[in-house]
């Protein structure tokens, strides 16, 4: 198991990065992905879509996949944020390193609560990539500045 990451890390990451792929995130209001995504809108963050199954979500253009978000976004992503099940981590971790290879970013893998997947985050981390795993990053968010 890896070593968790420390507060002050955290803490920066919510702080410095403001651009946020949320995979997985779903179109009904009434989900955890929906809701925190909005809670990261709300609190100034701008937030990126992804979803295969719907074109728009939270007036947002929504994309199939990492790869499919245009280039111009793609160099803006900062935080991927993960909505999935923990064995389909693995591929999002691959498209999040290839469009590192091209701009130097994103910077974070972030695994939301429940979500835990050892390969991938040692995959992640050895191609330069922070991982945060199995912790919401709304709940961060406000533990370290309110809502």
């Amino acid at each position: 198991m890896r070593s968790r990451i420390s507060d002050f890390e955290i803490r920066r990451i919510l702080s410095e990065y403001r651009v946020i792929a949320v995979v997985g995130l779903s179109r009904d209001p009434s989900k955890d992905s929906y809701r925190v995504a909005e809670y990261l809108k709300r609190n100034g963050f701008k937030v990126i879509p992804i979803n295969p199954k719907t074109s728009r979500i939270l007036d947002e253009a929504c994309y199939g996949s990492l790869l499919e978000v245009p280039v111009e976004v793609q160099r803006e992503i900062e935080i991927i944020n993960i909505f999935r099940p923990s064995d389909q981590v693995l591929p999002i971790v691959e498209q999040a390193i290839q469009i590192r290879k091209s701009f130097g970013k994103p910077y974070v893998i972030w695994m939301q609560l429940g979500v835990i997947n050892e390969l991938a985050a040692e995959i992640a981390e050895e191609n330069g990539l922070i991982v945060v795993m199995d912790r919401c990053i709304m709940r961060e968010h406000k533990r370290f500045f309110g809502s």
